[in-house]
């Protein structure tokens, strides 16, 4: 057998392995993509094959979170791809404004930059006090990092740009409290976030949601997984819900495109259509 055969039966035998230990399912996310973060988790092991790291995959408790750390894709930063928090303020919350109550569904979340954005946002909005955001991810390390609400100072001078682009009214500096070399979110803000495990490939709907930002995780996923998850975000919007994806991702050709309208095409927001079906349930 050839080596690219044995790697590649490495993989399988791997994420079977995953699969069926732990419950974590990876066979529908992007080959190229899936394949490139499997090497990583060689290299950063230290081990020459991948079957090598199948025995404590099995039985090591602590494996499961470096794998899941390294598989997983916490790329981000605040107020990312401005453009897009700017179209949320203009296209999107002057219909939140109409809700009593506001519940957001931010999946991905990786270390919280996005979801520390989407607070302050909604906070110069005056919606905040209305308004739960569940933050939701696979990796539990990542996670832990997101709830101290914490980032080193040199990012938040970098990201200053990025606020000012996406409509910030104020300074970015006024939303933590700087000690030595690090910035934290105010308490004020982190108070209405709600960080959560959510496993997007297994589990169900997470809650009720109002908008959902999954922003660069489709991606990631080959088409049977995203329309899976497409189906998911459709399931847990109320009538009227919106949904924003990342700017290189769209419900074109997706299996729930018709249940949606566009409200900007290019930043890739959409809100659920306000029909019933023909069983009267809500589409």
């Amino acid at each position: 057998m050839r080596e690219s055969a044995i790697a590649a039966l490495e993989r399988e035998l791997f994420l079977e392995a995953l699969r069926r230990r732990h419950g974590y399912d990876f066979t529908g996310y992007a080959k190229a993509s899936l394949h490139r973060r499997l090497d990583q988790l060689l290299l950063h092991s230290g081990r020459e094959h991948l079957a090598e790291l199948l025995p404590d995959l099995l039985r090591d408790p602590d494996m499961l979170p470096r794998v899941l750390s390294q598989l997983s894709v916490p790329v981000t930063e605040m107020f990312r791809d401005p453009a897009t928090f700017l179209a949320l303020r203009n296209r999107v919350i002057p219909v939140l404004r109409t809700y009593p109550n506001i519940n957001v569904w931010q999946t991905g979340c990786a270390t919280g930059e996005e979801v520390y954005s989407l607070a302050i946002l909604l906070a110069e909005e005056g919606l905040y006090d209305k308004t739960r955001i569940y933050a939701t991810d696979i990796n539990d390390s990542a996670l832990e990092r997101a709830e101290d609400g914490i980032i080193p100072l040199r990012h938040l001078r970098d990201y200053a740009a990025n606020y000012q682009a996406a409509g910030g009214s104020g300074s970015l500096a006024d939303y933590f409290h700087v000690r030595y070399d690090f910035a934290r979110l105010d308490e004020a803000i982190r108070s209405r976030i709600v960080f959560a495990h959510h496993n997007l490939v297994a589990d169900g709907v997470f809650c009720e949601a109002h908008l959902i930002l999954c922003r660069n995780i489709l991606i990631y996923f080959e088409k049977p997984l995203q329309d899976k998850v497409l189906l998911l975000f459709r399931q847990s919007l109320v009538r009227g819900g919106f949904l924003c994806l990342g700017t290189r991702e769209s419900l074109r050709f997706s299996s729930v495109a018709e249940d949606f309208e566009t409200i900007d095409a290019d930043q890739r927001i959409y809100r659920s259509r306000l029909r019933l079906n023909g069983t009267g349930a809500s589409a």
